[in-house]
């Protein structure tokens, strides 16, 4: 199975990304890629876009936590309510996505911080 990191390189993301007439499940594809594995300065945007979507689509859903990067962590029984999905389920996807994009997605409290 090819991972999602080698089906797609940054000209190619970028491309679909300009393109008016892409699928969404291309784009969204695209957009996934230049967030995980972009220039950092695209990864930053991506996440600002990212954040403003969760809060727009999710308004229900606050940070309970913060990586050490930045990145807010959500309580996964939340998510799992605002996706409609059981527990079992958002952390089966979580997980699934982990292996895919050899990525950590799931922490633990003592991993995150608190911000105050």
């Amino acid at each position: 199975m090819t991972s999602i990191r080698e089906q797609w390189n940054l000209e190619m993301a970028l491309e679909v990304l300009k393109s008016k007439a892409i699928e969404s499940k291309t784009w969204s594809e695209a957009a996934k890629w230049i967030l995980l594995y972009g220039p950092p300065e695209l990864q930053e945007i991506m996440r600002q876009a990212s954040n403003i979507a969760t809060n727009s689509f999710f308004p229900q859903l606050e940070p309970e936590r913060y990586t050490e990067s930045g990145d807010p962590c959500y309580d996964i029984e939340k998510v799992a309510e605002a996706l409609g999905v059981t527990k079992q389920e958002a952390l089966e996807k979580m997980a699934e996505m982990e292996y895919e994009q050899g990525i950590q997605h799931l922490f633990a409290g003592s991993e995150t911080y608190k911000i105050q």
